[in-house]
């Protein structure tokens, strides 16, 4: 094994029994010198041979986990991955279509904007939101996920600079908010459904198609990562064309002056802001992929930035068309109104077609979301934060506890409305949010070196800048939030907090096994000569 620095110093234990070599800032144990001058040749060679076994195998270890130079994390040899083939890498064009579904899906869902504050509020914050929150938050994500490019995406960022409680509670957080999330997407399916299929707008029927979409697209997500890669590809091109052909059917009867309509004495800013803040978030969650990426240290950064154009031009351009192609009624704008501005526009077969579009764009949200979900339990699994048994997959090479257990808490939440999903979601993922903000700086602050192959220009100084008008805009949020929904969160943080320490419980009294993974390095804060950071 090469030695990354040249200074070494020779420290004896007070036994004197054997030698620590320090090598930089590590500390290797050195055995000493051999007993075999005082015993016979044969018992000699066995103990040479059993030493060079054991020299062997911790020559492996350290090679599985690698070295860290100072600049970067080194691999200084190979041992191949037991994960390296189980499914094909995720590339480009399939990843800019995750990222899209992770955060948009298309313009469904953004009609409360409207209803909320207005035409001229709506388009400004489709706009101004994105500079405010999803750029900062989207080059964050890439680079901390270029830096540690596994599947405990965020986890592994929090752990690494406020240590592994922090890091589960991000890990926590960031899952409910998902599930959460993907509860909401069989809603908007069927909202969306009920004006052509009425018997879907409430009781015994619309119980039943949500529970049977769950299981289909938890299925989809089962049969692997790849599938749903390109199936996004399939599904985004699907679900935008509508909105096109739309859009040139109602140039004739366009109104400019009504995207200029504005009361501010009129503005429900919580279901506003909560509503923007839904449909822009979520960068984040593709970190928790990164591990299934094609060359993700350049791949990573190309695809946040394509899908950002994407994402801003698929919510502005049909929200520039519904208002002014119909007289303002801002009570109708509601989730499922597009298809009735289509119906209004080209006629029952373009309703048909963006109710169809809007059907299969959230099945692409859901399976975009849990396949996040369960590859993040899969992640923390491999670290030890959580039981050994999240760590198997499918024979499709998918994590396949992480699916069951994100479609269980799916199956839970469907029952709420719209309204009370997204709020609770983001109450949630503010917190997490946080979190990452918090070790985004602190990496920054305490290794300023450490390899970054994507790297926000500005300093550290430019880091903290970035992150003071997304934090402020948390704060607005949070804030604005109902009782209600503010203590069901709170419950759920502190279910969080207590959590933990139980987990670690269970594993220190063995009831059920954790392990850690030999492939990845150990958090700056664990007790391992090879580290994250050094």
């Amino acid at each position: 094994m090469k030695l990354m620095d040249e200074s070494i110093e020779g420290v004896k234990d007070k036994g004197g029994s054997r030698e620590q070599v320090a090598v930089g800032d590590a500390i290797i144990a050195v055995e000493p010198p051999s007993p075999c001058l005082q015993v016979p040749r044969d018992s000699c060679s066995n103990a040479q041979n059993q030493e060079r076994s054991r020299t062997t195998a911790n020559r492996q270890d350290s090679i599985a986990m690698g070295e860290f130079n100072g600049d970067g994390y080194v691999t200084v040899g190979e041992i191949p991955s037991p994960r390296a083939n189980h499914m094909k890498k995720v590339s480009l064009l399939p990843l800019v279509f995750l990222i899209f579904y992770e955060v948009s899906g298309g313009p469904f869902g953004i009609e409360d904007t409207v209803r909320a504050a207005g035409p001229l509020l709506a388009l400004l914050g489709f706009l101004v939101f994105p500079l405010i929150w999803s750029i900062p938050e989207a080059l964050i994500t890439a680079e901390m996920g270029t830096m540690f490019p596994e599947n405990s995406g965020y986890v592994v960022w929090v752990s690494s600079a406020l240590g592994p409680y922090w890091g589960f509670q991000q890990g926590w957080m960031k899952w409910l908010s998902g599930v959460i999330d993907n509860a909401l997407y069989p809603v908007l399916f069927l909202d969306y459904l009920k004006s052509g299929i009425p018997a879907l707008g409430g009781g015994f029927p619309r119980v039943i198609a949500t529970w049977g979409l769950t299981i289909v697209l938890t299925y989809m997500n089962y049969r692997g990562l790849t599938i749903v890669g390109f199936f996004a590809v399939f599904l985004g091109v699907f679900s935008l064309i509508p909105f096109v052909v739309m859009g040139f059917l109602a140039i004739p009867d366009l109104k400019p002056k009504r995207w200029s309509v504005i009361n501010l004495n009129d503005v429900d800013w919580s279901l506003y802001l909560n509503t923007l803040f839904w449909n822009l978030n979520y960068w984040d969650s593709i970190s928790t992929l990164a591990g299934e990426v094609d060359n993700p240290k350049k791949t990573l950064p190309k695809a946040l930035f394509y899908a950002l154009i994407l994402v801003v031009l698929a919510y502005f351009f049909p929200l520039l068309i519904g208002t002014g192609v119909v007289p303002l009624k801002r009570e109708l704008w509601t989730d499922g109104y597009l298809s009735d501005i289509a119906m209004i526009v080209g006629g029952v077969w373009l309703r048909w077609w963006l109710q169809g579009a809007a059907a299969m764009s959230n099945m692409g949200m859901f399976v975009a979301e849990m396949s996040s979900d369960s590859f993040m339990l899969l992640g923390m699994a491999e670290r030890g934060m959580l039981p050994e048994f999240f760590t198997k997959r499918s024979r499709h090479g998918t994590p396949l506890i992480g699916i069951l257990f994100s479609a269980c808490g799916v199956i839970l939440l469907s029952w709420l409305s719209f309204q009370e999903i997204v709020a609770a979601e983001n109450f949630l993922y503010c917190f997490g949010m946080i979190l990452e903000f918090i070790a985004f700086i602190l990496m920054r602050i305490k290794h300023p070196d450490l390899s970054r192959p994507y790297k926000i220009p500005g300093g550290t100084a430019g880091a903290i800048v970035m992150c003071i008008p997304p934090t402020i805009l948390i704060c607005i949020v949070l804030a604005l939030s109902s009782l209600k929904v503010m203590v069901i969160s709170l419950i759920a943080v502190a279910i969080g907090l207590v959590m933990q320490p139980c987990l670690k419980y269970v594993e220190k009294k063995r009831w059920m096994k954790f392990s850690h993974s030999s492939e990845l390095p150990a958090f700056e804060n664990e007790e391992s000569t090879h580290t994250l950071v050094d």
